[in-house]
């Protein structure tokens, strides 16, 4: 650890192996919190790389609780958080969206760290388990083309990293890093970033994890969604390549909004925006999650342009099939005995 250690202050970066060995060590007994301490700082000091972000997931990930699926193509819609926008659950309400589009999705998320509800916090709310077994998740995954993971129930061995970030209280790389962790085996993803200036690289890391397609988004007003609010930047990782673009929302046909008018509230009151969304009350939540939906159908490849996935994310909130999975949701949580976490 030391040697890492070293090279980092010298502000060397560290080979994905090397970062992978780092990492390790963070999981062994004889690890001190401050070397965990000093390991996050140096890399926040120097600059997270690509390799860096790809090797601490591929050891969190080999660490974490074994979600395995015999279905292709699964993908999650996760963002990274911590862009200060207290707006309402979108990537949570687009996911519905997108499984009643027909794509399988493995959302992976937790309670409120950065924002006022997390995707945990409303689903709970709504009466979904946060606490399924991986067998569970399996079955609600070829079933209902939809599950939820809860982070700390997949990643049980992070208590001592969890630990040291909350006493440094400071931005590190488990900021960038939580929508990379998914135990589940994804071929593609759409990742809302709060950081434009990390686009590229973090369509590079998803590169390294080898995800097939991925987009990574920054919204208007540095969101980590993409919004209507004006300009959204986005990497496209296709074909092992990376291309960098902008959208606006009327090129996709959608109307403008300021990001205050997708503000939302604790998790009672994003419980009813997200329900309804799904019931088809038009205005900004409707169109922000159809915009958000569209982008992940475009992610995944279940739609080849944007402006088929907002049309297919339209179709499955108007034919109720988005509410539908929500529903059996629901329902499979109150059928299926789990342990409360």
């Amino acid at each position: 650890m030391k040697q890492h250690l070293e090279k980092l202050m010298n502000q060397e970066n560290l080979a994905i192996e090397e970062m992978k060995q780092a990492t390790e060590h963070c999981f062994t007994t004889t690890v001190t919190d401050t070397e965990i301490a000093s390991l996050l700082t140096a890399l926040r000091a120097k600059g997270e790389t690509a390799d860096e972000i790809a090797g601490i997931v591929e050891v969190i990930r080999a660490q974490s609780t074994s979600v395995p699926t015999s279905l292709h193509h699964v993908m999650d819609n996760c963002g990274t958080g911590g862009d200060q926008s207290h707006s309402f659950n979108i990537s949570t309400t687009a996911a519905f969206v997108i499984a009643g589009a027909g794509a399988s999705i493995a959302k992976h998320g937790n309670r409120s760290i950065s924002s006022k509800t997390g995707s945990a916090d409303v689903l709970e709310h709504l009466g979904i388990s946060l606490s399924f077994q991986p067998e569970q998740t399996e079955e609600i995954l070829q079933e209902n083309g939809i599950a939820f993971l809860y982070a700390p129930h997949v990643h049980p061995n992070l208590k001592r990293f969890m630990k040291v970030r909350k006493e440094l209280g400071l931005p590190t790389i488990f900021n960038l890093i939580g929508p990379l962790t998914n135990p589940v085996e994804l071929d593609s993803q759409l990742l809302g970033i709060y950081r434009r200036d990390m686009l590229g690289m973090m369509a590079e890391s998803l590169k390294k994890l080898g995800r097939r397609r991925a987009l990574v988004v920054n919204g208007a007003g540095y969101m980590d969604e993409a919004s209507l609010a004006g300009k959204n930047h986005l990497a496209l990782l296709e074909n092992g390549q990376t291309s960098a673009f902008t959208l606006n929302p009327e090129e996709v046909g959608l109307p403008k909004y300021t990001n205050d008018q997708i503000r939302g509230g604790d998790a009672k009151d994003n419980a009813v925006i997200l329900q309804n969304v799904l019931q088809r009350k038009q205005g900004p939540y409707l169109d922000t999650v159809l915009l958000n939906a569209g982008l992940g159908l475009f992610a995944n490849g279940t739609a080849s342009t944007i402006q088929e996935g907002i049309m297919l994310a339209k179709e499955s909130i108007d034919s109720g099939a988005a509410l539908d999975k929500l529903h059996r949701l629901i329902d499979y949580s109150r059928q299926t005995p789990s342990e409360v976490i």
